[in-house]
């Protein structure tokens, strides 16, 4: 007897296959949307048995020990689940950050790479294509969605880590403002995983986007604004100012300059809306048919780039005739 058909032996009397299996098996690629790893094929066939379904063209290798059992196209889902399966060598590892996310809902956001995360012992020297494998110390129990598909963080876990593994703040940002905007997290929820993740990169911006995006952080905005433009000697402007457009529609401004006619927008998460997106542009359109002067800034700015507002600030209320050394 040679190995190779001892190890078929040693691998069927193991797993030995019973009709009464075959309903549990489909299941399984039921459940897996058709994708299927080696080590869990091997709990219900051969080896001989899973290579005859992928000579025979049934089956076909998604990537290494991770198999589509079909020859159709392969759907994101589908894509997912081999991340996943082939990350974890045969089990599924969690989703995690945007993949995750999206897997729960959220718009919005590119769907690759596709981000899988791993015990920090741990080595993926091979992962598939499009994967990120990320290492972290610990998963708590808190942080795994009881019922994901595939397994996943919970979506403040998977916030928190999209955001730090986000290439800019700006791009953390929009994200934490997007997950509370499209009603996928809650502070409720995303406090308690902060506190379970006390290395989190990104710290300061991401507790002060989710404290903004969580509600009132229009408000709190304009006290900052104001706070910076005494600080850098700039004219002390007016808040939520009244005014008339063409239509004879009252509007309001969240900060306006009224004698140089310079207006100011501070956006939090409700600009993520594409119906409030669109709705500010009809609003900045009046502003410039009027011939005055607009301009925005996300919330967040104020607080991690008060520089390049103050600079910005600075230019407009000059073009608009403001002499800096003679005061208001």
């Amino acid at each position: 007897m040679t190995l190779v058909s001892m190890a078929y032996r040693t691998v069927d009397d193991i797993h030995p296959f019973r009709p009464d299996q075959a309903g549990d098996l489909e299941f399984l690629l039921f459940r897996q949307d058709g994708v299927i790893s080696r080590r869990q094929a091997l709990r219900y066939m051969s080896d001989k048995a899973i290579r005859h379904r992928l000579a025979s063209g049934r089956w076909r290798v998604a990537h290494l020990a991770v198999y589509v059992t079909h020859n159709g196209p392969v759907t994101e889902h589908q894509r997912r689940w081999i991340a996943a399966l082939a990350v974890g060598r045969g089990r599924a590892a969690p989703l995690a950050g945007l993949s995750a996310l999206a897997g729960g809902g959220l718009r919005g956001f590119p769907t690759r790479p596709i981000h899988v995360l791993v015990g920090a012992h741990r080595r993926d020297t091979d992962p598939p294509p499009g994967v990120l494998v990320h290492r972290t110390r610990r998963i708590p129990l808190e942080d795994r969605h009881p019922a994901g598909d595939p397994p996943c963080t919970m979506p403040a876990r998977s916030m928190l880590d999209a955001a730090q593994w986000a290439r800019t703040d700006e791009d953390a940002v929009a994200i934490v403002a997007a997950c509370f905007q499209q009603r996928l997290v809650g502070l409720v929820d995303v406090e308690p995983a902060l506190a379970r993740m006390p290395r989190l990169h990104r710290r300061q911006v991401i507790v002060a986007a989710a404290s903004d995006a969580a509600g009132g952080a229009e408000s709190i905005f304009e006290v900052d604004f104001a706070r910076l433009c005494r600080r850098a000697g700039l004219p002390e402007p007016s808040r939520q100012v009244a005014r008339t457009d063409r239509h004879g529609r009252r509007r309001y401004r969240d900060v306006y300059f009224d004698q140089w006619g310079v207006h100011v927008e501070i956006d939090g998460a409700q600009h993520m809306d594409v119906k409030a997106w669109y709705a500010d542009m009809r609003q900045h359109n009046e502003i410039a048919i009027a011939g005055e002067r607009l301009l925005r800034f996300p919330g967040w700015a104020l607080r991690h780039r008060p520089d390049e507002v103050v600079a910005d600030m600075r230019a407009a209320l000059v073009a608009a005739g403001w002499q800096p050394d003679r005061g208001d």
